[in-house]
């Protein structure tokens, strides 16, 4: 264990937010590139062009969201080895990655047309001609996968190096790219819906290659060399595949509890489906701030805890628990003070805002719910402890749909409920298990490592 002295404590707060603001801005930016696609599309003669683009947009979300594994797996290990003085092994995850990256980037194009077939059937478009157009955005869409899912290695290989900073410009390369090229190809060259996701396959690209410049810069100032016996034996990949393949069912169980909640508000109907939706933005831009203290957490407590310097651990905990507390708290008095007036500016149509305004109350209890699960799972990533975070939410699922079960005769309110306990137990399990690793792996073992 070091015995050199860590940063105080209003320092460890300065690094949170160094490494949170550019990930919270990127966040951010995400719904901007939505606007700009709903503008253009929504121009275009007929409503299915718009509808295309929805859906064909959401089941690659789904899809490429199931793979962000690359980014956590890497960011975890690539901080432990930083603490450790590593650079070699800094090196060698990087290469794995994008290798990783790759190899399943290049399995997704393969498979692209039984994929695709079941995406859609599953989205269930509401006709034949929306279908076809989903279809021909999917298939250009596809094409992205190894880069989009490349991007997720580096950016995960930076962040592991305190450096997310790289994360904001990638995203705004790639959101860039693609507003100036949705006009040109839809706009100009009337592309439809082939021209919205042509511009993404383009915008994806041009981040790699900005991505791939930058990793050939920072190479330069790690020590070591590259090394290509680590890419060619299996067993080399031990610990990546240890550490993704947890995070990977995780990720999974959190797709289907948020695909489960959404398909049974649509039985309950148009107007308590859109008022759900319309509810569930609200919890989404609360997450683009708790996602980059999340991040940061990754990046700090991963460091300290290969450097096993627990008390650091401790300290950079706390720092983020201080960001992440306070933004849950002030989302929830601005959906208890502010909440009808949000909602009217995400919708005009007076029976949804009203059916919203009536499960709003589920609003204001959620982030103070849900933010320990996003500073948990921070924690539990750069400790690479990634079988805990699937165990709790496997715990969690387990609970949620006999919740839902039991509460139908509520209707949506009975869904709010049996979505709040998922999340409740969600949190209250990482918070079991981080106390319990405290008092054992992670304890203080020197009074003297301040």
């Amino acid at each position: 264990m070091s015995l050199s002295p860590s940063p105080g404590f209003s320092q460890r707060l300065h690094d949170v937010w160094r490494l949170s603001w550019p990930i919270i801005i990127s966040n951010a930016s995400v719904p901007l590139l939505g606007l700009v696609d709903t503008a253009v599309i929504g121009h275009l003669p007929h409503a299915r062009y718009l509808a295309a683009v929805t859906l064909g947009s959401t089941l690659f979300s789904f899809l490429f969201w199931g793979f962000g594994f690359l980014r956590m797996g890497t960011t975890g290990l690539t901080s432990q080895a930083v603490g450790r003085g590593e650079d070699q092994v800094v090196r060698n995850l990087l290469g794995q990655s994008l290798l990783i990256a790759v190899v399943i980037g290049m399995a997704l194009i393969a498979l692209s047309a039984p994929l695709i077939d079941l995406g859609l059937w599953l989205l269930q478009p509401d006709s034949d001609a929306t279908a076809r157009l989903s279809a021909d955005y999917a298939h250009v869409r596809i094409l992205s996968a190894p880069a989009v899912l490349m991007n997720y290695a580096i950016i995960g290989w930076f962040l592991g190096r305190q450096n997310a900073r790289v994360t904001l410009l990638l995203m705004l390369i790639t959101n860039s790219v693609n507003i100036v090229l949705d006009i040109v190809l839809v706009v100009g060259f009337d592309m439809n819906v082939k021209g919205v996701a042509t511009a993404s396959l383009i915008g994806d690209y041009t981040a790699l290659v900005f991505g791939l410049w930058l990793v050939r810069r920072a190479l330069k100032t790690l020590a070591g060399q590259f090394d290509a016996t680590p890419l060619k034996r299996l067993k080399a990949y031990g610990e990546l595949f240890r550490v993704n393949r947890h995070l990977f069912v995780r990720t999974l169980c959190l797709l289907f509890a948020m695909a489960f909640f959404t398909s049974q508000g649509a039985q309950l109907g148009d107007q308590t489906l859109a008022a759900n939706a319309i509810l569930m933005q609200l919890v989404m831009m609360i997450s683009y701030g708790l996602d980059g203290f999340a991040n940061a957490a990754e990046a700090l407590t991963g460091k300290a805890a290969g450097k096993e310097n627990w008390r650091e651990f401790a300290r950079s905990v706390r720092a983020c628990a201080v960001f992440s507390l306070l933004t849950a708290a002030l989302a929830a008095l601005a959906f208890a003070l502010s909440g009808p007036w949000l909602i009217a500016r995400l919708t005009d149509i007076e029976p949804i805002r009203q059916l919203a305004g009536e499960y709003l109350p589920w609003l204001v209890i959620m982030p103070l719910l849900a933010v320990w699960s996003y500073l948990l799972d921070g924690v539990f990533i750069g400790t690479t402890d990634t079988r805990a975070m699937r165990d709790t939410i496997i715990v969690a699922l387990a609970i949620y749909l006999p919740v839902w079960w039991l509460t139908q005769p509520l209707g949506n309110h009975g869904l709010w409920l049996s979505f709040t306990i998922f999340t409740l137990v969600r949190s209250l399990g990482l918070v079991m298990v981080y106390l319990s690793r405290r008092k054992g792996q992670w304890a203080d073992q020197d009074r003297f490592n301040e």
